[in-house]
């Protein structure tokens, strides 16, 4: 169900800035072009955070950043408001994550954040007794991660650091929520069994 083109009074005498995401997108398909760049800024750093989650790689990712946000400039016309703006952004960009991944066959890496925003997990207590040995968690997570598949990796990033809903996650990774539950769940676990041997190893 596509949205009406009328602002509510209450948005209608607000600076652009301060207008809803809906507002926003409501006057750029009026033709207000220019609104298009408050999205940019109310998202980019969003957006640049969960890429470097996945890459690793600051250089990198601002020129995919880009890219999704045209991409974001281009499809804008035919959003029909059927989810959040904020929910088919994040679509857009784990796509665009996807495709790259599968282009250059680049390695996922994601940041110390995730381990230790994971709750009930006894590596995450054992880790937290050290946090100066920043170098050192960092490289045992990477070889952790590396061995654990995209399909399980991509909910733990969406969940347990950027905080969607079961429901958000499901829409934005086309799957059910029982399977975005699952996911989860045997991410954390592979996740805590590869890591566990490394842990003890110090």
């Amino acid at each position: 169900m596509s949205k009406s083109s009328i602002i509510p009074l209450q948005e209608a005498h607000l600076p652009d800035s301060q207008k809803s995401d809906d507002i926003l997108i409501t006057m750029f398909q009026a033709g207000e072009k220019k609104v298009f760049r408050i999205l940019v800024e109310r998202y980019q750093e969003k957006i640049r955070n969960l890429l470097y989650s996945i890459f690793n790689n600051v250089d990198f990712i601002d020129d995919i950043a880009q890219e999704i946000f045209i991409k974001v400039y281009e499809a804008l016309p035919k959003f029909r408001f059927e989810s959040s703006f904020y929910t088919w952004l994040y679509r857009i960009a784990i796509n665009k994550s996807r495709d790259e991944m599968r282009k250059k066959k680049i390695r996922k890496y994601f940041s110390l954040q995730v381990l230790l925003e994971i709750p009930n997990n006894d590596v995450q207590r054992r880790m937290s007794v050290a946090p100066d040995d920043s170098i050192f968690t960092k490289e045992m997570l990477q070889k952790a991660l590396q061995k654990i598949p995209e399909n399980y990796r991509m909910p733990i990033v969406l969940k347990d650091m950027d905080g969607f809903s079961y429901e958000e996650i499901a829409e934005m990774l086309e799957c059910e929520i029982g399977t975005v539950k699952s996911r989860l769940f045997r991410g954390r676990v592979m996740l805590k069994d590869f890591l566990e041997p490394l842990v003890k190893e110090q």
